[in-house]
């Protein structure tokens, strides 16, 4: 059972590609402060998609970029 064109059923965080900073601060329970920090620090990194000037965050390759830190 997939979805229509034009549904609105939401797509689990777990599911989806890219995550808004509001959606991946949710899910990775980091603030949104610290997560457009990440950005700006890193705004070249491949776990960044710019859509204009906004960022979507790529969840399995900030999960990868998150797995090497010690610190946030």
């Amino acid at each position: 059972m997939g979805l229509e064109y034009g549904s609105t059923a939401k797509i689990p965080f777990w599911e989806q590609y890219l995550l808004s900073i509001n959606e991946a601060a949710e899910y990775f329970n980091i603030g949104k402060d610290k997560i457009r920090k990440i950005i700006t620090e890193n705004k070249d990194a491949d776990f960044v998609l710019w859509n204009g000037t906004r960022a979507q965050i790529k969840r399995k390759k900030f999960e990868n970029y998150i797995d090497r830190l010690n610190v946030l």
